[in-house]
């Protein structure tokens, strides 16, 4: 069985302030680890369901946070970015049975978690098809795409609300919560253990063939920040300025959608 497995910070369960996430801040190393204690429980439990090959895509910032030297012997680690539209799941249309999204965070003008955003931290809200959208969202997307399931995502518990029942054989688990500017999060010891067990229900549950249906129809809508960047946007193909600071795409091609994301966000 072939794994992909794509890693985020900001839903792992340490993480709270932005200097965390952020290599040479206080409180990076502590988070980066953590990170990469988690993906290696993840590891883990799909090797315990049989996974004989995972490919690990470090998705958060620079790419470079996961130690590799921690990983299991199976594993590949993609690392940094290429530009690609395929962004946090890059090589995923290698051929994959499963995906899973450790250490997702909620959308960004989401209240569940003081890390709320989606791609970028200038915006007020990213929406798809009316709903605010995260990046949980636009990459399991793209693995169906490929033609990939989604079976497993762990992170904050407005992201896992949000989420649980959108995808045929998703398993949601929360390893934190968060309310204004704060988190209460789960032992670090014990949501490591919690995702190995989760990834291992996961990946033995029947979910051949459960990959979700993709939207026929794609309205993506940004609100910024700062208006200046919607008049830039909005000079992207497709985008068209509604509003001071927002600027709406329509497409039936899932693929302009992750395009954009990676010039507009």
């Amino acid at each position: 069985m072939r794994v992909f497995i794509s890693a985020d910070i900001e839903g792992i369960a340490t993480t709270t302030l932005w200097d965390q996430c952020s290599k040479g801040q206080i409180g990076y190393a502590e988070a980066s680890d953590e990170m990469t204690k988690e993906v290696v429980a993840a590891c883990e439990g799909a090797i315990a369901a049989g996974a004989d090959y995972i490919r690990v895509k470090d998705a958060h910032g620079s790419g470079t946070n996961i130690d590799p030297q921690q990983l299991p012997e199976c594993v590949e680690l993609t690392r940094s970015s290429c530009g690609s539209p395929w962004s946090m799941v890059y090589g995923i249309t290698d051929g994959f049975d499963a995906a899973l999204f450790i250490g997702y965070h909620a959308a960004a003008g989401r209240e569940g978690n003081p890390l709320s955003h989606t791609e970028t931290k200038s915006t007020v809200y990213v929406k798809l098809n009316g709903e605010k959208c995260s990046e949980f969202t636009l990459f399991s997307y793209a693995a169906a795409m490929a033609g990939v399931p989604s079976v497993l995502v762990t992170g904050d518990q407005m992201l896992c609300d949000d989420v649980a029942d959108s995808r045929p054989a998703l398993i949601a688990l929360p390893v934190k919560r968060g309310y204004g500017g704060s988190t209460t999060s789960l032992q670090p010891k014990k949501a490591q253990k919690l995702i190995r067990e989760a990834a291992e229900k996961a990946l033995r549950q029947d979910f051949a063939g459960k990959v979700v249906e993709l939207p026929k129809h794609f309205t993506f809508e940004i609100c910024y920040k700062e208006h200046t960047q919607a008049a830039r946007a909005s000079f992207f193909p497709g985008f068209k300025k509604i509003g001071d600071n927002t600027v709406l795409m329509e497409t039936d091609d899932f693929y302009e959608v992750m395009r954009a994301v990676v010039w507009v966000l």
